[in-house]
């Protein structure tokens, strides 16, 4: 009997490992992949702007990254005594105009470098929906809690999206044959734009990701297309991990969600993770990934008597073990 549908997942022809680095940039549910990643100790960037919502965000963070232009004085403003820039979340905001001004540029220098070195790169797109500041006609990033009057709101087209999303391929393949670059879909629904008006808006991404994915399997069928675009390594880098998918389907229960009935529970990122792992994690290091996991749980250990031969013992072979991975992965930090 079956009780569920499941979602068919590609595995990666090149997955990840510990030799891999790891660039995550987008909606929050990258904090989800990212923290998992994070807990086994890849190597791994993320989101050096802060949570990044809507394509045309998570563009620019890219183009003025590698087009290097840094940010000025203009470009950054003040609310409530705290300094802000539309371009990027507030937990780059600071107390001083200096000092956010340092904290968007040394963002921009490691996105650049990440991008530069990155094996993988992780896009996660959350909404279509965008707000444009009335009097610079910007589209931005985060509102900030200014005034609502101050925006407009407006809905990308899928055409708009397309262009983003090819563009941000475009950049980082200009600076790195090399990386793949894994396209997913948020499922946190961002129902204050309302439930008609968030599906429209997932409906407007998945169209445009896959759009892009599929004339980059026309252009691998054209032979007059495809040995060009191989010896460039761009016509295989692009790829689609079903995150949104995985949730509507086989997740199809409140339980999985949390108290807010919008961002997926810890459950629903285990099972997720377990997903992204068998598709995208290479089965050859997950031994090593049960060592860093027991020494994790090993960390988190509270002793009930610190002072107990018992604990003394249980601290020196938990040292004997970070030290064993440490030798064999030197960027691994407890």
């Amino acid at each position: 009997m079956k009780l569920q549908t499941i979602v068919p997942i590609e595995k990666a022809n090149n997955p990840i490992d510990y030799q891999s680095k790891v660039l995550l940039l987008g909606s929050c549910f990258v904090e989800n992949i990212g923290g998992k990643l994070n807990f086994f100790k890849f190597q791994t960037t993320q989101n050096p702007f802060g949570i990044l919502f809507h394509p045309l965000a998570i563009e620019n963070l890219i183009e003025r990254a590698l087009t290097n232009q840094p940010y000025q004085k203009a470009e950054v403003f003040e609310h409530d005594g705290i300094w802000h820039c539309f371009d990027a979340h507030s937990d780059i905001s600071a107390l001083s105009e200096q000092e956010l001004l340092d904290n968007l540029n040394n963002g921009l220098e490691e996105t650049a470098k990440t991008l530069k070195e990155a094996t993988d790169v992780v896009l996660t797109l959350g909404t279509s929906w965008t707000y444009k500041h009335n009097s610079t006609q910007k589209t931005v990033a985060n509102c900030h809690k200014v005034p609502q009057k101050e925006f407009s709101k407006e809905l990308l087209s899928v055409e708009r999206i397309q262009s983003s999303i090819k563009k941000m391929a475009e950049l980082i393949q200009s600076v790195n044959e090399k990386a793949q670059i894994i396209f997913t879909i948020s499922p946190v629904r961002h129902l204050k734009d309302g439930f008609v008006e968030n599906q429209r808006s997932k409906a407007h991404l998945i169209s445009a990701v896959h759009t892009i994915l599929s004339l980059r399997a026309v252009t691998l069928s054209s032979p007059a297309l495809s040995k060009a675009e191989v010896s460039k390594g761009q016509s295989r880098s692009l790829s689609y991990f079903p995150s949104y998918e995985i949730v509507m389907d086989e997740l199809r229960d409140y339980r999985f969600y949390g108290k807010d009935m919008v961002h997926p529970n810890e459950l629903s990122v285990d099972y997720i993770w377990e997903k992204f792992k068998l598709a995208w994690i290479s089965p050859e290091i997950y031994p090593v990934m049960d060592e860093v996991e027991a020494v994790q749980k090993g960390l988190q250990h509270k002793s009930f008597n610190p002072d107990s031969e018992t604990h003394q013992k249980f601290k020196k072979s938990l040292g004997e073990k970070i030290t064993y991975l440490q030798e064999r992965y030197p960027f691994m930090k407890f």
